[in-house]
Parts: structure tokens; C-alpha cells; sequence
């Protein structure tokens, strides 16, 4: 099975002194995976920067760095892009994946057996600490000779019930602990707590940057514009597609037909959509626009 999601994203700052040198790095690209193609992407940044360049990070990823060395009062950064997206885990059964401590166990490394790559996520990173209290959350469900993908779907749809999403509850920069403590936040928060409750428990979480085709309530139709990046969790499970399970804390689902991924990475930092350094500006406003719509195969 297949979808095809065609994607606008515009980020927009309006300056109130001139910018008079800017550097932006920007991971605005969706990857080609297995179960992701992307057939088409414009990427259009006004003014015309006066160096750009693409690269691939040290985790896979597609990255944009660009430069603009001339006075400017606004930037304008906007992508386009299409991409068909297929059905990874259609044959999975959570109930047949490993027992979560055998994956744990093979994170370590010992002279007697291979060294799995996956496990450089097992570590704590600059957005995700390894909280006692994340430990605590984590244990119930993981329970003795549970299959990880089972135990995992179960911590991901916990975190749904019990915290709460709320626009404008957190910052980019608010400490795991705060949100945790708090019970609310938005996406990256969702992401950052799950990542932490398996890294507590010696197993590897990746978090991915990306978009949802969201879907409006019954009756209303869809707003241009008015989605959002998005951010959700790949755990390392043998057996599912890849040796990753995708899982969205925030909606207690797989990742599936609605999900498109840009990029990979420890935390948020490693990733961010797009970021910058600036000289001068002053004052500044931001605005992003996300549409995600489903489009006919090609």
C-alpha cells in the first residue's frame, strides 16, 4: 500500500534592523529510504543567498547550509515537495519481536559478539539526560521476557494518556526533566521523554524529524498552512523493518502512511529543521506555514 503527500513548508522572519551577515543550516529535505521516495523537492530561499551548499550528515541525513552576506530585513525560506510514501510494517506482529532484554543485552559490547551499530543511540545526548525518574516511568511496561514491540507500543500510547499536548507549554530549550515533571508539552517533548524512558533502560531510540498529513474534524475542511513539523521516536527492534520500529508518542500510533520523514538523529538538536547565526536584526518574527495534502500517485 502506498500514499503520495505533497508538502509546502515556509518558514518566515521579519527583521527590525538589518541583517547584515547570516549562516543557516537546514535539514528541509525528506530522505529516499525502502518505504519513502521523494519525486519532487524546490527549495527556494529569498533573498538569493551568496553561498549555498547540500551535504549528507554523519547519520545519514540531507543538509542544506547556506549564507547571506548582504543587508536584508526579511528571509524567506520555503520548500516544496512530494513524496510517496509505502506501508512499512504490514507483516509485523509485535508479539513475535525479541524479549526487550535481549535487545538490551545486545547493545553492549563484548568480544563475543558483533557490534551493532544501532547502539550508538543508547547514550545520553545534549536534549535527552538519563533521569532516574524516566527509568521509574518506563519499567511497568517492560516487564520480564516482554517482547520489546509490545512493551514500546505500550510506553508510547502511556505517554499519549498521560501528558498532556499543549501549544506553547515548552520551548525549543525546555529541559526534558520540566516537561516530564509537568506532564505537558508539544511533539519534540513527546519524542524527547519516550527517547529517555528506553535509553534509561539500556536500549536505543532515535528521534525523527518530520511531517503528519493531519486530517480535519468531520464536516471542516482542510487549512493551508496549518500543520506543523512533527517529531516522533524509531526504536531499535529486530524483526521489523529495517531493525526500526517508528512510533508517534504524540498520536499513540506507528508511523506509518501519514508520516514523512526528514531526518535522524540523537535529539532535536541534531536535527532542527532550520537554525541560524545572525549579525544584527534586532528585533525579529517568526512564522511557519506547514501544509501536508495527499496528492494522486504518478
Amino acid at each position: 500500500m502506498t500514499s503520495c503527500l505533497s508538502i509546502e513548508h515556509s518558514t518566515q522572519y521579519q527583521y527590525g534592523q538589518d541583517v547584515i551577515l547570516a549562516q543557516h543550516l537546514g535539514y528541509l529535505r525528506p530522505q529516499n529510504t525502502v518505504w519513502q521516495t521523494v519525486t519532487d523537492y524546490q527549495l527556494v530561499v529569498t533573498p538569493t543567498p551568496d553561498e549555498m551548499q547540500t551535504e549528507t550528515d554523519a547519520f545519514g541525513n540531507h543538509r542544506v547550509f547556506f549564507a547571506l552576506t548582504h543587508p536584508h530585513r526579511a528571509l524567506d525560506v520555503h520548500c516544496r515537495s512530494t513524496v510517496e510514501v509505502r506501508r512499512r510494517y504490514g507483516d509485523l506482529t509485535l508479539s513475535e519481536t525479541p524479549a526487550w532484554e535481549l535487545v538490551r543485552d545486545s547493545m553492549v559490547y563484548s568480544l563475543e559478539q558483533p557490534f551493532v551499530a544501532a547502539s550508538e543511540f543508547v547514550w545520553p545526548s545534549p536534549y535527552v539526560a538519563w533521569l532516574a525518574s524516566l527509568k521509574e516511568y518506563a519499567l511497568p511496561s517492560f516487564t520480564r521476557n516482554r517482547p520489546i514491540g509490545l512493551a514500546a507500543m505500550e510506553l508510547c500510547e502511556r505517554i499519549f494518556h498521560d501528558f498532556t499536548y499543549e501549544s506553547g507549554s515548552t520551548e525549543v530549550h525546555t529541559p526534558l526533566e520540566v516537561a516530564f515533571n509537568h506532564r505537558k508539552g508539544v511533539c519534540q517533548d513527546f519524542a524527547h521523554i519516550m527517547i529517555g524512558c528506553l535509553r534509561t533502560l539500556g536500549l536505543s531510540a532515535k528521534y525523527v524529524s518530520g511531517y503528519l498529513l493531519t486530517k480535519p474534524p468531520p464536516g471542516q475542511e482542510r487549512l493551508r498552512g496549518a500543520d506543523a513539523t512533527h517529531a516522533w521516536v524509531n526504536v531499535y527492534c529486530p524483526n521489523a523493518a529495517g531493525n526500526w520500529l517508528a512510533l508517534d508518542p504524540t498520536n499513540a500510533t506507528i508511523a506509518d502512511l501519514d508520516h514523512v520523514c526528514l531526518a535522524e538523529g540523537r535529539d532535536f538538536g541534531d536535527i532542527s529543521p532550520l537554525r541560524g547565526i545572525i549579525r544584527g536584526g534586532g528585533h525579529h518574527e517568526l512564522s511557519i506555514a506547514v501544509t501536508v495534502e495527499p496528492t494522486p500517485l504518478r
